[in-house]
C-alpha cells in the first residue's frame, strides 16, 4: 500500500482499518491499545489518531463503547438480542449488551418470553417523550429457565402450578401421569416443557415434591428453588465426594511448604461450619513481621472436569440464606475434608506476606502449603481478645500486632481512594422451628475488618503478580453510570450536600467525602444507599479495568474457594504458572467468568428474598401496631420507609393517602400535596401504622398515622 502523501489521507486509512477489523470480529471488542497492536500502529501520532477515530466512529453509530473502555461493532438496531426480564404484571425490559439503554415490551409483544430468556427483538419507531424505546419479542433463542417452583393444584382433570416467582406471569399446566402422591397445596418443582403461543399456558411435568407450603424450612429453599438455586447434589456427584480419604499421604505433606509449627488460627462466624481461610504471624529478626494467609487448597481435590467440578462450576457460588447453607461443595467437602477445622492437619496455598512497620509489602510468595489450626475463633471471641478483654489468651499479642497494620492498611486504602461503604445490615434471629423471634443490626467490629484487610491484600498481591500476559479471571469493577452519578450529586444537593463531578465522572475520593460529611446525620442512611445503589455491579472478567470500589489496578477473588467457583480458578490458574503448564484459554475462562457472574446475582437475590420472607413473617406479629420510622424513598406510587425499631421497610401507597392529592416532584424527589404543600421526602421522620404484610409477594404495607 502506497504511504499517504497527507494527514488527512492517513486518517481515512486509519478509519478503514479500523472498520475493518470491526467488522472480521464481529463479536469481539477491543481496548484501544489492542486495536492499535493489532493493526501494526506504533508510533505515537498513529495511537493518538486511531483513539480519535474511535471515538468518532462511536458517534456515527458504527461501533459502541462497551464496558471497561471496549469497543465493539455495533449491530443493526433493528434486530437485537438480550435478556429480557419481566415484570409481575406482564411487560418486560430487555437488556442488550454493551447498550446503555434497556428497551420496553408491552404484555402483548412479548411472544413467549419468559423472565431470563435470551431473545431477539425488533425495535418500533422512537416517539417524542418516549422515556424508553419500546419493543418486540420475534424469537426466544434460549429458555433460562427450565424449571419451576410453585405450588400444586390438582382437582382429579387437571393440575396447575402456580409459580412463587411472580415474574414468571404463566400458570404451568402439570402433565397428570407425573403427579404421583403430590397433593393440592404442595411446594413442587416442574419442568417447562413447551410454551408455543401467548394465548397458552406452559407445560410440564412433575418433577419433585418439596414439602409442605406450611413447613419454614421448605418455604426458605422453595424461594431459592424459584430463582434458580441447586438444592441437591446429583447422587453420582456425592459418591465422588465420599470416596475421597479423609487422611493425607505423606508424600504430599513432604512436597509442600510445612506451617504445622506456626500458631495458625480462624476467625469466622459463631455458626460457620466452611472455614476457608486461616492466618499466622511470625516476627522477623529485621522487626519485620510475616503474615500467612493460608486458604484452603480445594484445586486439589476437586480434578478439573470431575464430576465435582461439573456440578461446582453449575453452582458457582454457595448461597447464604436467612436459616441455610446450600453449598457449591458436598458437606464431606466444605465442612471436612477442604475445611481448615482446628485441630488437624488441612491442605492449604498460602500468600505469605512480609511487612515492614507502615503495613508496607516487602515481599511475599505463593505456596503449596499445608496447616494445623490451632484456634477455632468466632468474631465476637476475636473481638473481645483485641479489645483486650483477655490479656492472657495466647494470640492476644498476636491479634494486637494484626490488628495495627490492618488498621494501618485500611487507613492507606481508603487514602488511595477505596469507598467507605459501611451500610447498615441487619440479622434474622430464628427460633427452634425456624421462625423469626427478632431482628438486630449485625455489627462490623475490628474482628471482622482484620480479616477483611488481609483477605483483601492477597486477592491484590495475587492479581497483580499472576494477572499479567496470561489468561486469568479477574475481580472488576466499573466506574459508576454518569446518568447515575449525575443524579446522586441532585439527590444530595436536596439535603445540603455536595458531590463533585465532571459531567457524571466522579472521584472514589469525592464519594468518601460525601460519605463522611454524612456519617452520623439523620440523612446518613438514606445517602448511604443511594450512594451504593449508583455504583456498577462487581463482576468477573478475564479483561482486566480495574476495581473502581476498592481502588485497586488488579483485583483477583482468591481467598474462598470453598464457597465461589471463581476463587478455584484462580488457584488452578496460579498453579498452572508455578508448573509452567497451561490447559484453560482465554475464550473458556471468558463464558465461565460470565456464567459466575450471573450465578451469583442470582444467590445475591435468592439470600436478599429469603431474609425478606423472614422480615414479612415477623411483621405478622406486629399488625396494627403504630411505629416510628424514616422515609427511605418517595415515587409516583407511594412512599417507601424503614420502622427504626422494627428494622423493617413497608411503603405507603398513594391511593391510601386520601387526605390531599399528591404529585411526584422530581427536583426534591419528594410527594407533595396540591392543597395542603405537606411534603413526604427521604430522611424525614414520620409514623405509621402496619397495615398488612403479605408472604407470598414478600410486601408490608403501611398507612401515615
Amino acid at each position: 500500500m502506497p504511504e499517504p502523501t497527507s494527514s488527512s489521507d492517513r486518517a481515512r486509512q486509519i478509519r478503514d482499518e479500523i472498520l475493518h477489523l470491526f467488522r472480521n470480529h464481529g463479536k469481539h471488542t477491543f481496548r484501544p491499545k489492542e486495536v492499535a497492536k493489532k493493526l501494526g500502529y506504533r508510533s505515537n501520532e498513529d495511537y493518538r489518531l486511531c483513539r480519535a477515530l474511535l471515538e468518532e466512529l462511536e458517534s456515527e453509530g458504527l461501533i459502541r463503547r462497551m464496558k471497561g473502555n471496549t469497543f465493539g461493532l455495533r449491530p443493526r438496531e433493528s434486530r437485537l438480542e438480550g435478556r429480557i426480564s419481566v415484570h409481575p404484571r406482564g411487560y418486560g425490559f430487555v437488556r442488550v449488551e454493551g447498550m446503555s439503554e434497556d428497551f420496553y415490551v408491552r404484555e402483548r409483544r412479548m411472544s413467549t418470553a419468559l423472565d431470563g430468556d435470551l431473545v431477539r427483538i425488533g425495535l418500533a419507531a422512537r416517539k417524542p417523550g418516549d422515556e424508553r424505546r419500546e419493543a418486540e419479542v420475534l424469537e426466544v433463542l434460549e429458555r433460562r429457565r427450565r424449571t419451576a417452583v410453585g405450588t400444586l393444584e390438582h382437582s382429579g382433570s387437571f393440575a396447575v402450578v402456580t409459580p412463587d416467582d411472580r415474574r414468571l406471569t404463566h400458570d404451568i399446566y402439570v402433565d397428570l401421569a407425573t403427579i404421583g402422591e403430590a397433593r393440592t397445596g404442595d411446594k413442587v418443582q416442574v419442568s417447562i416443557d413447551a410454551f408455543e403461543h401467548r394465548g397458552g399456558a406452559p407445560r410440564g411435568r412433575l418433577l419433585k415434591v418439596i414439602g409442605s407450603a406450611d413447613d419454614p424450612r421448605i418455604q426458605t429453599v422453595a424461594l431459592a428453588m424459584s430463582i434458580g438455586v441447586d438444592v441437591d447434589f446429583r447422587p453420582d456427584v456425592l459418591e465422588e465426594a465420599n470416596r475421597i480419604p479423609d487422611e493425607i499421604a505423606a508424600s504430599e505433606i513432604a512436597r509442600r511448604e510445612d506451617f504445622r509449627h506456626e500458631r495458625v488460627f480462624t476467625i469466622d462466624p459463631a455458626d460457620a461450619k466452611d472455614f476457608d481461610d486461616a492466618l499466622h504471624l511470625q516476627h522477623l529478626p529485621n522487626g519485620h513481621v510475616e503474615v500467612g494467609i493460608h486458604i484452603a487448597d480445594v484445586s486439589h481435590y476437586v480434578p478439573s472436569e470431575s464430576e465435582l467440578d461439573r456440578s461446582a462450576r453449575e453452582r458457582a457460588t454457595s448461597v447464604y440464606l436467612v436459616d441455610q447453607v446450600i453449598p457449591m461443595l458436598p458437606e464431606h467437602l466444605s465442612n471436612s475434608i477442604c475445611s481448615l477445622n482446628p485441630e488437624v492437619d488441612r491442605l492449604t496455598f498460602s500468600c505469605v506476606v512480609e511487612l515492614d512497620t507502615k503495613a508496607q509489602v516487602v515481599d511475599f510468595r505463593v505456596v503449596e502449603s499445608v496447616i494445623h489450626s490451632k484456634h477455632r475463633l468466632s468474631y465476637e471471641q476475636a473481638q473481645e481478645i483485641i479489645a483486650g478483654l483477655h490479656p492472657d489468651h495466647e494470640l492476644a499479642g498476636i491479634l494486637a500486632m494484626l490488628n495495627q497494620r490492618a488498621t494501618l492498611m485500611r487507613e492507606e486504602r481508603f487514602e488511595h481512594g477505596s469507598i467507605d461503604f459501611d451500610i447498615q445490615e441487619v440479622r434474622v434471629e430464628l427460633d427452634e422451628e425456624r421462625r423469626p423471634v427478632r431482628i438486630v443490626p449485625r455489627e462490623r467490629q475490628d474482628a471482622h475488618r482484620l480479616i477483611e484487610e488481609y483477605m483483601l491484600l492477597a486477592n491484590r498481591l495475587i492479581a497483580k503478580r499472576y494477572g499479567h500476559d496470561r489468561p486469568f479471571v479477574f475481580r472488576v469493577h466499573d466506574p459508576p453510570d454518569a446518568d447515575r452519578i449525575t443524579n446522586l450529586s441532585q439527590y444530595v444537593r436536596v439535603f445540603g450536600h455536595e458531590l463533585p463531578h465532571q459531567n457524571g465522572h466522579v472521584t472514589p475520593k469525592a464519594l468518601n467525602t460525601l460519605l463522611r460529611s454524612v456519617s452520623g446525620r439523620p440523612e446518613a442512611a438514606v445517602i448511604e444507599t443511594a450512594a451504593l445503589r449508583s455504583m456498577s455491579l462487581a463482576r468477573y472478567d478475564t479483561n482486566n479495568v480495574g476495581h473502581y470500589g476498592l481502588a485497586a489496578e488488579y483485583y483477583a477473588h482468591f481467598t474462598s474457594p470453598i464457597r465461589r467457583y471463581p476463587d478455584l480458578l484462580v488457584h488452578r490458574l496460579i498453579k498452572e504458572q508455578l508448573d509452567g503448564k497451561r490447559r484453560l484459554n482465554k475464550d473458556e475462562l471468558s463464558m465461565l467468568a460470565k456464567h459466575c457472574s450471573e450465578r451469583e446475582q442470582m444467590a445475591t437475590e435468592a439470600e436478599r428474598a429469603s431474609i425478606q420472607l423472614k422480615k414479612v413473617e415477623y411483621v405478622l406479629d406486629h399488625l396494627g401496631e403504630e411505629h416510628a420510622g424514616v422515609i427511605t424513598g418517595a415515587a409516583r406510587f407511594g412512599v417507601f420507609i424503614e420502622l427504626t425499631e422494627l428494622l423493617v421497610e413497608g411503603m405507603v401507597h398513594v391511593r391510601d393517602m386520601d387526605d390531599d392529592y399528591y404529585d411526584y416532584d422530581e427536583a426534591t424527589f419528594s410527594l407533595v400535596g396540591r392543597r395542603s404543600g405537606r411534603r413526604y421526602r427521604p430522611g424525614d421522620m414520620v409514623r405509621v401504622i402496619i397495615v398488612s404484610a403479605s408472604v407470598e409477594r414478600r410486601e408490608i404495607d403501611l398507612e401515615f398515622a
